[in-house]
């Protein structure tokens, strides 16, 4: 169960998805229980598995190693379907953790989507306009 606090017109939400299942979300709406359909399947996404530590490298002779926070291709995800805004990364670009690195509307709200280590940008998979489901890679963090 996902748990979201939101804010619309100065009017305060306690959103409990309980179930998604194809086009229906199950859902409270401060305890009021609700069944909504959406225009359009939502895919299920997999709970992502933690990737093992890289093995220490050694330097070579006369050089040295730099030590990255960031795991093997880590991941920045949309925790909300919405609409990217805008996006403040390029591939090569370095981030810190907690940097803002894609805008998402979501439910008529701005949202930073912040990066959750530091590192290196890999990959960017989205661009300015895109639609997104819960859970969509935006951002590869190497």
């Amino acid at each position: 169960m996902k748990n979201y606090k939101l804010k619309i017109n100065g009017n305060e939400y306690n959103v409990d998805i309980n179930e998604v299942e194809g086009q229906e979300i199950k859902l409270d709406v401060n305890g009021t229980p609700y069944v909504v359909t959406v225009d359009q399947e939502i895919k299920q996404q997999r709970k992502p598995v933690a990737a093992a530590p890289r093995p220490q490298v050694a330097p070579a002779a006369g050089g040295s190693v730099q030590k990255s926070n960031a795991p093997a291709g880590s991941k920045v995800t949309t925790p909300l379907p919405g609409t990217i805004l805008d996006v403040f990364v390029n591939v090569g670009d370095t981030v810190k953790e907690g940097q803002t690195v894609v805008l998402l509307e979501a439910m008529k709200m701005e949202n930073n989507i912040e990066a959750d280590v530091a590192g290196t940008v890999k990959e960017v998979k989205v661009r300015k306009g895109d639609s997104v489901l819960e859970g969509d890679v935006l951002v590869v963090i190497g």
